[in-house]
């Protein structure tokens, strides 16, 4: 509901016998205001939705952006003047995208409208002058000539800087220019200095193999018929499926329209960002967190513009301001990077790519070897159009052996058997020796192992059993010192097995490996190796992925030990090796999507080998070897994982049966945060009873994953329902609490 101004205020009924316009507006996303507020608008003055403007607020002076224009004021207090119009700072389909996000997030718009500005844009709006190119009216008085003069000298005037050259007289001088057509007053963004686009040829683009020229006959088709289609593009690891996105890219262009091309972290595809920058030099705009604010504003102007046949950066480049947009592609739409947590809004990039195409009928394509769960089910259910790349494909070679690389062979190890066999060290038999035969050959090697979102969890060394919580179908996490398994989605809390419940081992204990571990172990065994590690302790900027990267390409290192951000988006054809340490930190999140996000990783590191001429070979040790996503992975068979997922989720109406929603609440003082957790989810029950909505599942509350970070104390509680939003607008959450809608993480 809009509020009204604080201060003076003045009511506007009518003006001169017609209805008077007013501007629902938001203000500084930096002020701790939920509401929107409402503005008369002066006779002449030009505002139009999605413009910046100038609006008094209590003593102050603050640019907003103009979220709608009406003559029909619902709020029946009074309001104040808009001071200084500006020019349109939003594309209408944006504008209406910021006030969906808000809705969908329970966030506060003007914190969605800054995602579409250029950063800290409501403080770098500025009210300036700029001269209309008229010649200097013969009528003007002296004070009025010298001020004409310094605002045509530079073409647009700061009026904080007239006022400090001229005083007082700058405000009536400049209202009179305006009165002759020779200047406008608006709020205006610094203009960025000029870019020059790069010469560079393109590169010719490669012969498609069948079904990726078919996949793109059918997106292009989307396009030119502007039928808004959403294609699922299934494709195995190394199919070719880049190739795709610049061909439908290229068509888009064809037909006057422009694209988005989203990744799921933009440091760690230097590869496809290279190819996109080589097909289309000059016309690529490319965003990362790497480039400055004054680097990011350039950028946003040179997109607003229209310079940029494609925008290519991660998921906060869907708010890139591209015109006539009719193409948005997410490669690795899986990817949980996708997921916005903090600040708010926490969105997804996908749901508001979908949403973006609504409103804009551009096509959209989510690719991946390995699509989201629910993604995969709306293509089921008629969705989504699904388009295959069911083969790898290859440079062009002379040699048809080698001319389609086949998908790498993917062998799994039982660890609890190695164990028997009294192996006591992080590689089995079978690794060690294909590590001896891949140095040997001159080969390289990636030595994977999975850490983020590591939880404490036990697991039986012999049977491979881990301790379950049967309400929630996620691992108990293990709490040293008081020897408490403790689930962290309900709550419920059992002591730590001294002996295996499944077989009796005494071998029941908490796992846990580290990536410098096994970079010293490889060391140890294979003196001769030249060893690179990658994670987030040697590689913490952009410059640090491409050296990295850049090193292992150029053959300076034999082995790659690494963590999640090695599984995706390399094409390194010295790789005939991948080696898996241990898959079961992957397989024991405690998140229901732990099985499919392991199938994911898994496939997504195997799909680095055998990209050359050599054949690839995979190796997977766990103590789980059965387990179903291990299997499917194994088999490179999507659809068995896809099944056993989509059963146990209908079971637990877990999406796509249901949505969930997070409230996490943080206070320095662990008793308090308890307290208060329990206070909502009491009020949340009572607002539930109240409002007859018995679908609606209250989960919790619980310490989070987590329970200290940053020396506060955490505790959450989960709503499940069709539209947790239902429930959540009949509360007022007090400070303190967020809200993740759809979360991609439990931690």
């Amino acid at each position: 509901m809009a509020d009204a101004v604080p201060g003076r205020r003045f009511v506007h009924l009518f003006q001169w016998g017609r209805a008077v316009p007013y501007a629902e507006v938001a203000i500084s996303p930096d002020l701790p205001l939920r509401g929107t507020f409402s503005y008369h608008i002066p006779a002449g003055m030009p505002v139009t939705a999605g413009d910046v403007v100038l609006a008094p607020f209590g003593r102050r002076q603050l640019p907003a952006i103009v979220l709608s224009v009406t003559e029909q004021l619902t709020y029946t207090g009074e309001t104040r003047d808009l001071l200084c119009p500006g020019e349109p700072a939003l594309l209408p389909h944006q504008l209406a995208l910021a006030q969906w996000l808000a809705h969908e997030y329970q966030a506060r718009v003007a914190a969605c409208v800054a995602l579409m500005l250029p950063p800290a844009a409501f403080e770098r709006f500025r009210e300036a002058v700029r001269w209309c190119g008229a010649a200097v009216s013969e009528e003007l008085s002296p004070a009025d000539r010298r001020i004409a003069a310094r605002i045509q000298r530079s073409g647009v005037a700061q009026m904080a800087a007239l006022r400090r050259s001229f005083g007082g007289e700058v405000d009536a001088a400049v209202a009179r220019l305006e009165g002759l057509g020779l200047a406008v007053r608006r709020m205006l963004l610094p203009p960025p200095a000029p870019v020059t686009p790069g010469a560079e040829p393109p590169s010719p683009p490669p012969p498609l193999a069948p079904a990726q020229a078919a996949a793109v006959a059918a997106i292009a088709g989307s396009m030119e018929r502007q039928l808004g289609m959403t294609y699922l593009l299934h494709g195995v690891t190394g199919s070719g499926k880049t190739e795709v996105y610049l061909a439908a890219i290229a068509a888009a262009e064809r037909l006057g329209r422009r694209a988005l091309l989203l990744v799921p972290e933009i440091a760690l595809t230097p590869q496809t960002t290279a190819r996109v920058e080589g097909r289309f030099p000059g016309r690529v705009a490319i965003a990362h967190s790497g480039l400055t604010a004054a680097q990011r504003a350039r950028w946003w102007h040179e997109v607003r513009a229209g310079r940029a046949c494609v925008v290519v950066g991660a998921r906060s480049a869907v708010f890139a301001p591209q015109p006539e947009l009719g193409l948005i592609i997410l490669d690795e739409e899986h990817e949980a990077s996708y997921k916005q947590y903090d600040p708010a809004p926490r969105y997804h990039a996908r749901a508001v790519a979908l949403q973006l195409a609504a409103l804009t009928g551009a096509t959209v394509v989510l690719g991946s070897a390995t699509p989201d769960v629910v993604s995969y089910w709306h293509a089921e259910q008629g969705a989504y159009d699904l388009l295959l790349l069911p083969d790898r494909v290859g440079p062009p070679t002379d040699d048809a052996a080698h001319s389609s690389p086949s998908l790498p062979a993917i062998s799994v190890v039982d660890l609890a058997a190695e164990l028997r066999a009294g192996n006591r060290t992080i590689f089995s038999r079978a690794l060690d020796r294909a590590l001896h035969e891949t140095l040997r050959a001159g080969e390289q090697a990636i030595l994977f192992l999975n850490r983020r979102g590591a939880a404490s969890f036990v697991l039986c060394r012999d049977c491979g059993h881990v301790p379950r919580c049967t309400a929630c179908l996620v691992p108990y996490t293990y709490h040293s010192g008081v020897e408490r398994l403790r689930c962290h989605h309900c709550n419920r809390a059992r002591a730590a097995p001294v002996d295996c419940p499944q077989c009796a081992s005494p071998r029941i204990r908490y796992l846990g490996l580290g990536t410098q571990r096994v970079e010293e172990e490889v060391r140890s065994r294979f003196p001769a190796a030249r060893v690179l590690r990658w994670d987030r302790d040697v590689a913490r900027t952009a410059a640090d992925h491409e050296r990295l990267l850049g090193m292992f390409a150029g053959r300076e290192a034999d082995v790659l030990v690494g963590t999640q951000m090695i599984a995706k988006g390399l094409d390194l054809p010295g790789v005939t090796l991948v080696g898996v340490v241990t898959a079961d930190i992957a397989l024991n999140l405690p998140d229901y999507r732990a099985g499919e996000r392991a199938f994911q990783l898994l496939t997504q590191v195997a799909g680095r080998a055998g990209r050359g001429a050599q054949p690839g070979r995979v190796i997977i040790q766990t103590y789980a070897p059965q387990h179903y996503a291990v299997q499917a992975a194994a088999r490179h068979d999507y659809i068995s994982l896809y099944y056993a997922e989509i059963r146990q989720r209908q079971r637990a109406g877990y999406p796509p049966f249901g949505r969930l929603a997070r409230l996490l609440y943080s206070h320095t003082n662990a008793q308090r945060a308890e307290e208060e957790a329990r206070r909502l989810a009491r009020e949340l029950a009572e607002q539930r009873r109240l409002r007859g909505l018995p679908g609606v599942e209250i989960i919790g509350p619980a310490p989070a994953a987590f329970e200290r970070l940053k020396g506060r104390w955490r505790w959450h509680l989960i709503l499940r329902a069709a539209q947790p939003g239902e429930l959540l607008a009949a509360v007022e959450l007090p400070r303190g609490w967020s809200v993740d809608i759809d979360p991609a993480s439990f931690a």
